[in-house]
């Protein structure tokens, strides 16, 4: 083939041979000659003239390569008229199945309009075109209205298009107006206008025109369209088609199509294009592949258009893996093929597969537009690490192309660099264009608060309120999110009364982000009242509100709303079960939070990582180390946080060596420690008197994970060094340390102080705390407890006397106990409860049986100058016997007692509590300020080390 189409050495000019067979290529619509045509050309080594470039055009148009048609345009930098013509005609021809080809074909006529002072009737004919296919009567209208401004309005041409446009549209009038202002009209133009009044059903105008048409001497065709052939003509079932399709009447359109093969009716591409598009509105996938099946039977598959329909069908319907088959069996391809295959991708969070596609998109040498940008700009979005370097790279190639101007672009631009806390690149974007769409002002304020920047958010809110911009449910919702965020109250209450005003007041997304504001602020009772005015709060608000009573320490209040919620038939989720399992942590509530967990497995909502982790850290801080450890294991999870809650919940029940076994495991596991790992793992140590492995992990924090050691961390070790007795070494860690020295790190060794009965340390110590925290009572009680400790009673007194000096108030000890969700609380010597009696009959009972076995009270521990049997009695009524001593007189046997206490259990309860834990046949679970001490058969957990 290609020798044969090599010019004859004595043939006439260059061009003619060429120019003979694209006709010939043209006319016969065969693709394989015209592009062996092109091959020849471009290997005479001699540039193409633009005679002939046009030609090629031409011809890729006439045999439906748009893709190659627009590929030569865009190389051809010396383009005329007649190349504007042949590309516009190439659009217009597959506008009718494209909705992107014919918003290219109107941008490219946009950008003629611009290059050339004057265009022509050959210009207008394709622009016309895709008037028509846009369904759009003012595309029309405003070419009328240039066709009116450079002189052809009556062209016979141009209005032979207006006529059939008009009459399309249904716009009868401005057809007949514009057919009667045509002198010398042809058949077409006659029978146009007599199709357009018989399909419109206007029988009588319909025979009037025909009369006149007879008396014009030209030959009719009235008697086809009186006869009704409509039926059978698939120009007729492709327009039911696309009305059916265009008004939303999808099934209606199946149907259609049903009839169209029941009646043996031939139908071609437009027809498939169509029905697929009407498919996506039924969302059925299966009717979709049934379509798919008769397309690939029809022959015309070939047909890029039917390709990149069936592609855009099955990724609106969530079915990625067949439009990328669909994809892959395309024999041709265009940029919309490419774009609706990466925006796909894009789609279902495959960002790299759309990276690879974009870079063979541009290997094919294809010129990305602003759909394709968008679409891989939110694909870099998912690509979390590199999303910044991948974005920035594609920002200079918008840059480049000239493409970063249009606001599509721009806006995905914006989007990927909030996401990946670009705020300065995102900024500058921003503030150097003008035309940006509200979501993009609203993400610039998400953008903010996420950056801890809600101050720029308020007054990026004040600008759009200044420059009358509108503003929507996100906005508001936004704006009182960062008002909450700055704890700006008064701001706050001032955009509730504009919600209120705009009208937004019954918007549930509002009133929840109002609603969140309020308890930011930490104004409960304006929440609440808003909350109550909802007249049916969603998950969402019941759920804001029950976090809110968590976050602001009314636990109960929450679980209490949780009911209220319940009994409103409103079903919690994932976060709602989140924050009531924390509400039974912070209230130690085992029960309730067993009770959370039931309804957690009800809903199906266990194997949620985030509720899991929950879970476990709750049955933890209630006391039921074990009840943690089995759902952990059920858990099968990679998340670090549920290892962290195990680990930690480990350490604060002293089970060092399981928390160490734990470490190494997570490790095999391929789940790297954080800072929050070794926070557990270093409480292990300290728990466990463990200093040269705390040492050891603190070390490798740095060394083998990269992790820089945090005050946290150090706190840790001085907790660890001060219980093993080394308080010297623990106070020069603290003075070496590249941290300010908290207040709870200086409480922890003062308390290591008291144990060791270290004086001179302690009082450094002291000073050190009341420095950071004059009021702090910690400092005073520690510091004189050491003194009682050491027999230094005149030292202990002048602390106590500076203390009530200074109007010090000491934190009470108080101890408190569940029973069947009620909680019983009780202080030292407390006889307020209702059945005290009772508990005390039972207290004396327990200390006559205990000392039978062997316990003697420990008198070291009352601080006071009294006599021996004095010390013993102040000893018996300490609210953790107090609290114990009720849990046994009203629970059944073999009963687990648990008890919490808000300061560190003295050694002589601890060593009371052993015995009762022996004589009772109880476990008995204590939790004080520093760790749990699960007490057994006369054995506490700790090993008399805490």
């Amino acid at each position: 083939m290609l020798q044969q189409l090599k010019p004859l050495p004595h043939s006439h000019s260059y061009s003619s041979q060429w120019f003979s067979l694209l006709r010939t290529a043209i006319s016969t619509t065969n693709l394989l000659l015209g592009k062996s045509t092109h091959a020849s050309i471009l290997k005479s080594n001699q540039p193409p003239e633009r005679f002939l470039t046009n030609n090629l055009i031409t011809m890729y148009s006439k045999c439906n390569s748009l893709t190659s048609a627009r590929h030569l345009f865009d190389k051809n930098p010396d383009r005329d008229l007649i190349t504007w013509n042949s590309i516009l005609s190439a659009y217009a021809q597959s506008a009718d199945t494209n909705i992107d080809n014919l918003q290219e074909g109107f941008r490219l006529f946009r950008v003629l309009r611009e290059d050339f002072m004057s265009t022509s009737k050959m210009t207008l004919a394709p622009v016309l075109k895709l008037c028509l296919y846009s369904g759009y009567v003012w595309s029309a209208e405003a070419v009328h209205g240039y066709a009116v401004k450079i002189g052809l309005e009556w062209d016979e041409f141009v209005v032979g298009g207006l006529v059939n446009i008009y009459s399309k549209f249904g716009r009868i009038k401005e057809a007949r107006v514009l057919f009667d202002g045509i002198e010398d009209k042809d058949a077409v133009l006659w029978n146009l206008m007599l199709r357009a009044y018989v399909e419109m059903g206007l029988d009588e105008e319909a025979r009037s025109l025909f009369s006149d048409f007879q008396r014009s001497g030209l030959c009719p065709e009235g008697s086809k369209l009186f006869a009704n052939e409509g039926s059978s003509n698939v120009y007729f079932w492709n327009k039911k088609l696309s009305e059916y399709r265009r008004t939303g009447n999808y099934l209606t359109a199946v149907e259609c199509f049903r009839d169209m093969v029941r009646s043996n009716i031939e139908y071609d591409s437009v027809t498939l294009v169509n029905i697929l598009a009407a498919v996506i509105g039924t969302n059925d996938l299966k009717l979709g592949q049934q379509i798919h099946s008769i397309t690939e039977k029809s022959g015309f598959l070939s047909f890029v258009e039917l390709g990149n329909s069936l592609i855009n069908m099955y990724s609106k319907m969530g079915s990625f893996n067949c439009a990328k088959r669909a994809f892959t069996n395309m024999k041709e391809l265009d940029l919309l093929s490419w774009n609706s295959i990466i925006s796909s991708c894009a789609q279902n969070g495959l960002g790299k597969e759309s990276l690879n596609l974009f870079l063979d998109l541009l290997r094919e040498g294809l010129r990305p537009d602003d759909y394709t940008l968008a679409s891989i700009l939110k694909a870099c979005s998912s690509l979390k690490e590199e999303s910044f370097d991948l974005s920035s790279q594609i920002h200079v190639h918008a840059i480049k192309t000239g493409i970063v101007a249009n606001s599509f672009v721009s806006t995905a631009l914006i989007d990927v660099y909030l996401r990946s806390g670009k705020m300065v690149e995102a900024e500058f974007l921003f503030m150097t264009k003008n035309e940006f769409d509200l979501a993009t002002w609203n993400a610039m304020m998400s953008g903010y608060i996420l950056s801890n920047d809600s101050q720029k958010a308020l007054k990026l809110f004040s600008v759009m309120h200044e420059n009358g911009k509108r503003l929507d449910e996100f906005t508001l919702a936004t704006i009182a999110k960062a008002c909450g965020s700055l704890l700006a109250k008064v701001q706050g209450k001032e955009i509730h009364a504009y919600v209120i005003k705009c009208g937004f007041d019954s918007d549930l997304y509002v009133n929840s982000g109002v609603m969140d504001m309020y308890i930011k602020c930490g104004d409960m009772a304006d929440a609440y009242l808003l909350f109550n005015d909802i007249p049916a709060p969603d998950d969402v608000a019941w759920t804001t509100m029950i976090s809110g009573c968590v976050e602001n320490g009314d636990e109960d209040t929450a679980l209490s709303i949780y009911q209220k919620m319940r009994r409103s038939r409103i079903q919690p989720d994932e976060f709602t079960f989140a924050t009531l399992v924390k509400a039974s942590s912070c209230l130690t509530a085992l029960e309730q939070g067993r009770q959370i967990h039931a309804n957690v497995t009800k809903m199906g909502c266990a194997s949620d990582p985030f509720v899991g982790t929950s879970l476990v850290d709750m049955y933890a801080k209630c006391g039921s180390i074990e009840d943690a450890y089995r759902l952990f294991k059920r858990m099968n999870v990679t998340n670090i946080g549920l290892w962290n809650a195990m680990l930690v919940g480990l350490a604060q029940h002293g089970d060092g060596q399981e928390a160490f076994n734990l470490f190494q495991v997570m490790k095999s596991y391929g789940v790297k420690p954080d800072k929050i790992s070794f926070i557990g793992v270093l409480s292990a140590c300290s728990h466990s008197g463990l200093v040269v492995k705390a040492y050891d992990f603190f070390d490798s924090m740095q060394s083998t994970y990269g992790i820089k050691p945090e005050i946290e961390h150090y706190s840790c070790l001085v907790d660890a060094l001060g219980r093993a007795g080394r308080v010297q070494e623990a106070e020069n860690l603290i003075s070496s340390m590249p941290y300010q020295a908290s207040a709870s790190m200086y409480r922890a060794l003062l308390g290591a102080c008291r144990v060791q009965r270290e004086t001179e340390i302690a009082k450094r110590v002291a000073s050190k705390l009341l420095a950071l925290e004059p009021t702090d009572s910690a400092a005073y009680v520690l510091l004189s407890n050491t003194y009682a400790a050491s027999n230094k009673w005149d030292d202990m007194s002048d602390s106590r006397k500076s203390m009530k000096e200074k109007n010090v108030k000491k934190d009470p000890g108080f101890s408190w106990i569940d029973i069947k969700n009620e909680i019983h609380l009780f202080v030292v010597d407390d006889k307020s409860h209702p059945q005290s009696d009772l508990i005390y009959e039972k207290v004396e009972d327990l200390i006559k049986q205990i000392k039978g076995e062997g316990y003697i009270p420990d008198t070291d521990f009352v601080l006071v100058d009294v006599e021996e049997e004095e010390k013993e009695r102040a000893l018996y009524y300490h609210s953790e016997k107090l609290a114990i001593a009720y849990g046994l007189i009203s629970t059944p046997p073999s009963t687990t007692i648990r008890v919490i206490k808000n300061l560190r259990v003295c050694g002589d309860c601890h060593n009371a509590i052993k015995y009762i834990s022996k004589i009772s046949e109880r476990e008995i679970v204590l939790r004080d300020a520093n760790r749990f001490h699960h007490f057994r058969d006369g054995i506490c957990s700790c090993g008399d080390y805490w």
